[in-house]
Formats: structure tokens, C-alpha cells, sequence
């Protein structure tokens, strides 16, 4: 298959926006032929399992860990920014589930709400790094312990950029008005950081992504702070979570259909949805990769 060579990824110093070389296209072909040769559908299909397995325990270990954070309602602000990109049903079954885990979690529950995220995300990960290495088209190389180590250097590393960004969201304003109160800016500082704290937010998550695209992998590809297929991955995400929401809104009934789990069933679209995201991600990067070691 054109472009598509079972070889491990190099270095190389070509921007990556430069597409390897390639045209619009022939990146447009390889990308298809590595979608379907590297299932990456099916595969997503099993990161949406873990990444169910870990959403509660990361929602109560968030909320017991923004409790300890000053101001009230801030865990509820959060789930209010979830409720513009989940489907109503799916944002309604997250909030329900939260609430009634709260309402029965102890404080030994909620201690170990950091050893459920860890573990459940974990899983998430080496799931990830076993798409990512027939992805980046290299075998599985890395022994064990070491493929253990990078699963939870890459758990801790993804929730500190996530906690980073949603505490971005959630404390934007406060941050404004404390960084424009200690300069001396004013008012103009406030209302432009009320717009940048967005582009900031998805920053963090494109940088996130590219950690993970760069460590993942048992061959190493070469590291860049933004690079396409991270912003594929968060803008089509974007996309897929506001087309989803339009679609379940106004054309699809999943509660007349499925009755009661219809709101599980869209949540695990949602999920399923994000982890193709990802994967496509993943995708566009090793085609450039490909494209720049066959030149």
C-alpha cells in the first residue's frame, strides 16, 4: 500500500504542517488506507469501554479534590460546560450518577477515588498505546514494567493537563480579575482574558495530546508543541460533540427506542466518538511521519 510501510517512525527536522512532502491529495489516500488498515473504528470501540470505566471515578475524585478549592458550585459550573457539548440525556445521566455516587461515598470512598482513577485510566492508556504503536506501524517492544511506567506517567500527566484546563475554565474570571488588579491593567485585561482563557483551555488539550502521541508509542516519533494531528483530534472532536448534540436533539429519540439505557447508549457514542477522535489524531501524525521517512 502507498505510504503505508510497516517501518518504525525516525526524527527528522521538516515542520510537520509541511504534510511530509505530501500533497492535499495523497495525504487525503494515506490517511484513509491507515484508517482502515489500522482498524482505527474497532480500536476506538475498545478505548470508549475503559474510558467509561474511568469517567465516574475521575467525576468523583474531581469533586472531592474542587472542594478543597475556594468558591462554591464550581464542580457544578464545570458539569454546566459539559452540558453544551454532551447530549442532553447523556449530561442528565452524568449529573444523576454523580449526585447519587456523592450522596453515598464516605471519606474512605472518596480517598480512594485517586487509586480508581489511576487504575480504571491506566487501562485507558495501555489500550491507547497498543492502538498507537499499529498506528505508528511498530510492534510492541517495550517490556512490561516499562509499558506499565509509561501508562501511568502518561495518567498522571494527561489529568494534570486536564485538571489544568477545566480549573482554566472555572476560575478564568477570578484569574482575570486577580492578574488585572495586581498589574494595574483594568478592565480592558478582564474582558480580553474572558476570551482567551477558551483558545488557552484547548491549547492545554492539543498539548496534552501531543505528549501522548509522542510518548505512547514504542518508537519514538519527534516532538512538536502543536502538531496536525492534535488539532485534527480536538477540532473534530469539537465537532463531532456539537453535531452529535444537534443530531440526538433534533432527530433521533434514543429513550423511544432503548426505553431507560437509552441515555447509556449515547453516552458510550459520545465516548466512542472521542476515542475515534483521538485515534484519527494519531493517524494524521504517523501518515506525516511515514511521508518524511520515505522522502
Amino acid at each position: 500500500m502507498p505510504g503505508h510501510s510497516r517501518q518504525p517512525t525516525g526524527p527528522g527536522r521538516a515542520s510537520p504542517w509541511r504534510l511530509g512532502g505530501l500533497s492535499l491529495r495523497q495525504f487525503a489516500r494515506d490517511l484513509h488506507a491507515g484508517i482502515a488498515e489500522d482498524e482505527i473504528l474497532d480500536r476506538a470501540a475498545a478505548l470508549s469501554y475503559y474510558f467509561l470505566l474511568a469517567l465516574f471515578p475521575t467525576l468523583l475524585f474531581l469533586t472531592a479534590l474542587l472542594g478543597l478549592l475556594p468558591g462554591s458550585g464550581l464542580m457544578e459550573q464545570l458539569l454546566g460546560y459539559g452540558d453544551q457539548v454532551l447530549p442532553p440525556d447523556a449530561a442528565s445521566l452524568l449529573a444523576r450518577t454523580l449526585a447519587e455516587v456523592e450522596r453515598g461515598a464516605n471519606r474512605g470512598l472518596l480517598s480512594l477515588g485517586a487509586i480508581g482513577i489511576l487504575w480504571a485510566a491506566s487501562r485507558g492508556i495501555r489500550s491507547l498505546i497498543v492502538a498507537l504503536n499499529v498506528v505508528y506501524d511498530v510492534p510492541a517492544a517495550r517490556p512490561w514494567w516499562r509499558r506499565q511506567l509509561v501508562a501511568m506517567v502518561l495518567t498522571v500527566a494527561l489529568g494534570v493537563f486536564t485538571v489544568g484546563a477545566l480549573l482554566l475554565l472555572g476560575f478564568g474570571q477570578r484569574i482575570g480579575q486577580a492578574v488585572a488588579a495586581w498589574t494595574g491593567i483594568g478592565a480592558q485585561f478582564t474582558a480580553v482574558w474572558a476570551v482567551a482563557q477558551w483558545p488557552l483551555a484547548i491549547a492545554l488539550g492539543i498539548v496534552g495530546l501531543d505528549l501522548a502521541y509522542y510518548l505512547a508509542p514504542a518508537a519514538r516519533p519527534r516532538w512538536a508543541w502543536i502538531t496536525p494531528g492534535a488539532v485534527v483530534a480536538v477540532v473534530g472532536w469539537l465537532v463531532m460533540a456539537l453535531g452529535l448534540r444537534a443530531y440526538v436533539n433534533h432527530f433521533a429519540d434514543y429513550n423511544a427506542t432503548y426505553g431507560s439505557i437509552g441515555a447509556v447508549i449515547v453516552l458510550m457514542l459520545w465516548l466512542y466518538l472521542s476515542g475515534a477522535s483521538v485515534l484519527l489524531g494519531g493517524e494524521v501524525n504517523a501518515v506525516i511521519a511515514r511521508a518524511e521517512r520515505n522522502r
